[in-house]
């Protein structure tokens, strides 16, 4: 499984901001429709939320391929 750090220096992300920013998704269409497709976690649970908010120490999981862990930078 690849693994990444995503730093962020705000509160939050929204769930399609930080799939864009880390390179997962290159719209947020795209974004959406995976998010749609149910191969998005946070913290282990699945993500109906297109716009749910990330939090520093949050793990976001794609497809069990990527794990991203959000960090306040």
């Amino acid at each position: 499984m690849e693994r990444a750090e995503i730093l962020i220096d705000t509160e939050y992300i929204s769930m399609d901001k930080l799939l864009k920013f880390a390179g997962i998704a290159d719209t947020g269409g795209q974004a959406f429709m995976m998010v749609e497709d149910g191969i998005i976690t946070l913290n282990g649970v699945p993500v109906t939320e297109k716009r749910k908010k990330v939090r520093p120490g949050d793990i976001v999981n794609i497809d069990n391929q990527i794990e991203l862990t959000v960090v306040q930078e």
